[in-house]
C-alpha cells in the first residue's frame, strides 16, 4: 500500500482496507498511465473519506471482502454479458465462496456469476444496460462516471463496451463491500468506487459520460442534482438519465404524501415532459428520450441472495398491478439522454 494511499486510512483500519487500498491505487495509476492525471490528481483528496466511515457492520464486512480466495490469474472474464462473468480455478469450492458471498447479502444490483456461483440479484440490472447500450453515445475510450452505481454491476458493463475507466459514487457501504468482493475477483482496477454522495463530491468537469440512474427521485432538491451532474460533465460530454416518471405534460409532477411504493425517500415524480423543461433550463441541450416502459416484475423480484425479502410484487395493488399499494401509478420509468453546452 503506497504512503500517499496510508495517509487517507486510519491506522485502526489499515489492515482491513489494504485490498480496498490496493483496488483503488491500481484505478489511479490506470488513470495517471493512460494520460489523464488530472482524474488521479482530483480523486487523491476524495479519498479522505475513508477516515469518516463509520457503520456497525462496516468491519464484519471488510473482513469478509478480505477472506475471499485469491483470484486465478489465467481467469476467464467477460464483461460484456447480460452476468458478470469470472471462471477458473480456486483455492476453495463453489459452496465455500458461496457461504462467503452469501455473508455480503442482500445482492441488490447484478447479475453476477463467480467461479460458478451465481448471484441472482433483485434486479436483473441488464434488462436496463439492454434499454440503453444502443443509444448513448460509443463508450470507447471514455472516462465515465455512475451516480449511485450500488455495487457496481453498470461500470462492469460500460468497461465491457469499452470505456477506459468507470468511476462509481455510492454511499451505501453494503454496496461498497460487495463491489470490492467483485472487482477482487476479477482481479481489474479499471473501475473503482467511491463511498460519497453527488453532492458531498468536490465536482470537476472530468468525464465524458456520467450516468444517474435510478437516484434523481431520491433528491429532495431534483434541479440541485441535475446541476451537479453538468458540473462533473466536460463540455459536449453526454448525460444518461434513468428515473421514474409519470404519464403528463409539461407541468405534472407527483410528490407522494409519505411513501410511493412502500419506499419513504420518494420526493419528486416528474411527467417525461417537464423533466425536459429542468434539463434545458440547466443548459443541456440536445435532449431526447430514448425509452420509456413500466417496471417489470421479471426485473424486479425477490430471489435466494436477497433472502427473499420484499420486492416489486409486494408493493403493487394485488388488485390492480397499474398501482402502487398507495394507490399511485405504478412505476414507469424513462431513459433520457442530453449534453453539456
Amino acid at each position: 500500500m503506497s504512503s500517499e494511499m496510508a495517509a487517507t486510512i486510519r491506522i485502526d483500519q489499515q489492515e482491513n482496507l489494504n485490498l480496498i487500498a490496493d483496488q483503488i491505487n491500481g484505478f489511479l495509476q490506470h488513470a495517471k498511465t493512460s494520460g489523464h492525471s488530472d482524474l488521479e490528481t482530483w480523486m487523491r483528496p476524495q479519498l479522505s473519506i475513508f477516515n469518516q466511515l463509520n457503520h456497525g457492520h462496516w468491519p464484519e464486512w471488510l473482513t469478509t471482502v478480505n477472506a475471499l480466495p485469491t483470484p486465478d490469474p489465467l481467469a476467464k472474464v467477460q464483461l460484456d454479458q447480460p452476468a458478470i462473468q469470472t471462471s477458473g480455478e480456486l483455492s476453495v469450492t463453489s459452496t465455500e465462496l458461496e457461504n462467503q458471498l452469501q455473508q455480503l447479502s442482500p445482492w441488490r444490483k447484478g447479475p453476477f456469476s463467480l467461479y460458478g456461483v451465481d448471484i441472482d440479484t433483485e434486479w436483473r440490472s441488464d434488462f436496463k444496460w439492454d434499454r440503453l447500450k444502443d443509444h448513448i453515445a460509443d463508450l470507447d475510450g471514455r472516462i465515465v462516471l455512475d451516480v449511485g452505481t450500488g455495487s457496481g454491476y453498470h461500470l462492469w458493463r460500460m468497461l465491457g463496451a469499452g470505456a477506459k475507466l468507470a468511476l462509481g459514487i455510492e454511499p451505501t457501504l453494503a454496496f461498497i463491500a460487495q463491489f470490492h468482493a467483485v472487482a477482487h475477483l476479477l482481479a481489474n482496477q479499471q473501475a473503482t468506487i467511491l463511498p460519497v454522495t453527488l453532492e458531498q463530491l468536490d465536482r470537476a468537469p472530468l468525464f465524458d459520460t456520467v450516468f444517474s440512474m435510478g437516484v434523481l427521485y431520491h433528491r429532495r432538491d431534483p434541479l440541485g442534482h441535475l446541476r451537479e451532474l453538468s458540473e462533473c460533465l466536460r463540455p459536449g460530454g453526454e448525460l444518461v438519465l434513468e428515473t421514474l416518471v409519470i404519464d403528463g405534460d409539461g407541468q405534472q409532477v407527483l410528490t407522494p404524501y409519505d411513501r410511493y411504493a412502500a419506499m419513504r425517500n420518494i420526493w419528486f415524480i416528474p411527467s417525461v415532459p417537464l423533466l425536459m423543461i429542468w434539463l434545458k433550463r440547466l443548459g443541456y441541450d440536445n435532449i431526447r428520450l430514448v425509452n420509456q416502459e413500466p417496471t417489470s416484475l421479471e426485473e424486479q423480484r425477490a430471489t435466494h441472495w436477497t433472502d427473499f425479502r420484499q420486492s416489486l410484487v409486494d408493493f403493487l395493488d394485488p388488485d390492480d398491478l397499474s398501482k402502487t399499494v398507495e394507490g399511485y401509478p405504478a412505476p414507469l420509468r424513462a431513459i433520457l439522454l442530453a449534453n453539456k453546452t
